[in-house]
């Protein structure tokens, strides 16, 4: 008998449901009738003879005839390949291996299009880096844009890394009828851990190294093909993929150079053209569904993963028509507890997560504890169970076994009944500042709370020059503003990091708060991060001033600063003073920074949510009111 459910989690997944119903409906509809335009032969038959001509006139040998006929599966490849970044550069040869397997169960393989890949690692602190939260949508569209052309039965995905997985998600779930499966290509082996190649950057920030030893720590950390194995969002794409069931079970984290890596590719291809050839075929839109969703959520928290999946999940679920919400999330949170210890929530990386059990394991002590919905529809079949198999090689056959009943390494990875803490380490924060997430499964329990004078800034150059000065070798909040989606695109802050290490280092109470972004390598710095309303919009956090004291608080959830409410409100908003974001390509981005959504609802371009509200409350003294009607009241917040 299946475990029963845990009642925050039905709850949650009940209050989920309710709230889509209107736009999950429409969404499936939308399905049905595009897969009953499908019904009973392969897309490409439905297209006119000039057209289907121009989809085969590439094709050669036995890929040519079966395009041509009337049966047959047709898939496409939607590629994220490059070869300077070491997470995609494996993706060099999957699409010709693909196309071998595709053929050998009568099926053919092409690629369809693809998609950026840029790396926050390199942009970091760069102006660049304003792009990066776009490249998510970028990416939806064209993914859409390579499906678009109406001739196949299902997808195979090729991504691994932050906005590339979303993004590809996103788009395929707008062709939601069709089978289609993510593709990782698996993380680095470990070099220089991540602890020690944190407390080389803390070195560097203080002074105490040059930039030739940090340079060679750095490379010592990031040093071969695959995904870095500290667990940021790229990893947290990759864990999320497998429990959600966009993957084959236990896929995630297997080596680029194993032959494990090259029979699981083989597999999914062979998987995806079995579903579309099927009496019964399903696609994408139906196993992302409230269920799954909520299963993401579970397990992000029940492992530390990264904050930006408060975005990027919401964006997902937005595309198969799910309303998910901060407030999902936190009530989760307080539920789910913390089964991993990754780095930067302990010192492992994602090799020995996954040699210590993995996801395999990992779905199974959530299901067994009722945290997890079982009964959900994956790419491996019906049911999450699937999903409790680790695979293996035998004789250089593929097989799914199940996942050990007890973990290889407690220190890292550790049953439901034997947590490392009782929540999931996620927190929402609520006040005078607004809306915010706070992630403190890496802060100790003496730093969770922090009220001291904030020290404002517009961008990151301002504080590393006052740090450099030790202008901020004191109690203090440090508050960057105009770094959301609509000032710039929300770039990541983790250049901060180090030094506002080394400040808490030198004994001082130091706190972040922002309308930016920190992601899953924040660390032990309190940092309330997403701050919504942000500035631009006349958010609270644009009245704050050099001195106010503020106070973050994530063992209670409030986000205040404190000021007389009256002289709050008759402060002005600050005016910008950051650059025109022309340059390194931003000026081609204006319309998606026009157009972007809250922080809260996505912060996706797929939406008029935004617009809409931002019409209504910019710039004027009504907006602290009516941005309060949305949030709870505060004798619920208590």
């Amino acid at each position: 008998m299946a475990p029963v459910v845990h009642p925050v989690v039905a709850d949650v997944t009940a209050r989920v449901t309710e709230r889509s119903r209107a736009t999950r409906t429409a969404y499936l509809e939308r399905l049905s009738r595009a897969a009953s335009e499908l019904s009973l032969r392969p897309a490409r038959t439905d297209l006119g003879c000039s057209n289907l001509a121009h989809a085969v006139a590439a094709c050669g040998g036995s890929d040519r005839t079966m395009m041509a006929a009337d049966t047959g599966v047709s898939l496409g490849i939607i590629t994220s390949y490059n070869d300077m970044l070491s997470a995609h550069a494996p993706f060099e040869h999957y699409p010709s291996a693909m196309k071998q397997t595709a053929r050998e169960v009568g099926a053919v393989a092409r690629v369809a299009g693809g998609v950026p890949a840029m790396c926050d690692g390199i942009t970091q602190g760069r102006s660049g880096m304003e792009l990066s939260l776009f490249s998510r949508d970028v990416i939806a569209m064209s993914t859409a844009i390579a499906l678009s052309h109406d001739v196949f039965d299902g997808a195979l995905l090729l991504g691994v890394c932050d906005k590339i997985v979303p993004g590809l998600v996103a788009g395929a779930l707008s062709f939601g009828h069709l089978p289609v499966a993510l593709v990782p290509a698996g993380p680095m082996s470990s070099g220089r851990s991540n602890a020690e190649k944190a407390e080389t950057r803390k070195a560097y920030a203080a002074g105490e190294v040059g930039r030739d030893e940090l340079l060679a720590s750095e490379v010592a950390s990031y040093h071969s093909p695959g995904t870095c194995t500290f667990y940021g969002t790229a990893n947290s794409n990759q864990m999320l993929m497998d429990v959600m069931g966009l993957h084959l079970p236990g896929a995630a984290f297997v080596h680029p150079d194993d032959p494990l890596r090259d029979a699981l590719t083989a597999a999914t291809t062979r998987r995806v053209a079995e579903i579309a050839a099927s009496d019964a075929p399903y696609g994408i839109g139906q196993v992302v569904s409230e269920r799954s969703v909520v299963n993401g959520v579970v397990a992000l928290l029940a492992t530390g993963g990264s904050t930006n999946h408060t975005m990027h999940l919401i964006a997902m679920a937005a595309a198969a028509g799910i309303d998910l919400t901060w407030e999902d999330f936190d009530d989760l949170s307080a539920a789910v507890p913390s089964v991993a210890r990754i780095y930067p929530n302990g010192p492992a990386d994602v090799n020995h997560f996954h040699a210590a059990g993995g996801t395999p394991f990992l779905v199974r002590t959530l299901l067994d504890s009722g945290l997890l919905h079982g009964d959900v529809l994956t790419l491996a079949g019906q049911g999450l169970h699937h999903y409790t198999r680790r695979p293996e090689l035998v004789d250089g056959k593929l097989r799914f076994v199940d996942a050990a009943p007890s973990s290889g390494d407690p220190d890292v990875l550790r049953p439901a009944t034997d947590p490392f803490a009782p929540d999931g380490g996620l927190r929402v924060l609520r006040g005078t500042l607004g809306h915010a997430v706070i992630k403190v499964s890496a802060v100790a329990e003496k730093d969770r709370v922090v009220e001291a004078p904030a020290r404002v800034f517009t961008d990151q150059v301002g504080f590393l020059q006052a740090f450099s000065r030790r202008e901020l070798d004191r109690d203090v909040v440090v508050v960057i503003r105009e770094q959301g989606p609509s000032a710039n695109g929300m770039p990541e802050l983790h250049a901060l990091t180090p030094s506002l290490g080394v400040l808490q280092k030198r004994g001082y109470a130091v706190a972040l708060v922002t309308d930016g972004r920190m992601s899953g390598a924040s660390g032990a710095i309190p940092a309330a991060i997403h701050v919504t309303p942000e500035s631009v919009h006349a958010g609270p956090i644009s009245k704050i001033q050099d001195g106010d004291v503020i106070r973050v608080d994530s063992t209670t959830g409030r986000l205040d600063v404190l000021v007389d409410d009256a002289e709050l409100a008759a402060r002005l908003p600050s005016r910008r003073v950051t650059d025109d974001g022309v340059g390194t390509g931003r000026e081609l981005f204006a319309s998606m920074r026009a157009a972007v959504g809250r922080a809260d609802e996505g912060a996706h371009v797929f939406t008029t949510l935004g617009r809409a509200y931002r019409e209504g409350v910019h710039g004027g003294a009504d907006l602290d009111d009516t941005y309060l009607k949305t949030m709870p009241q505060e004798e619920d917040v208590r």
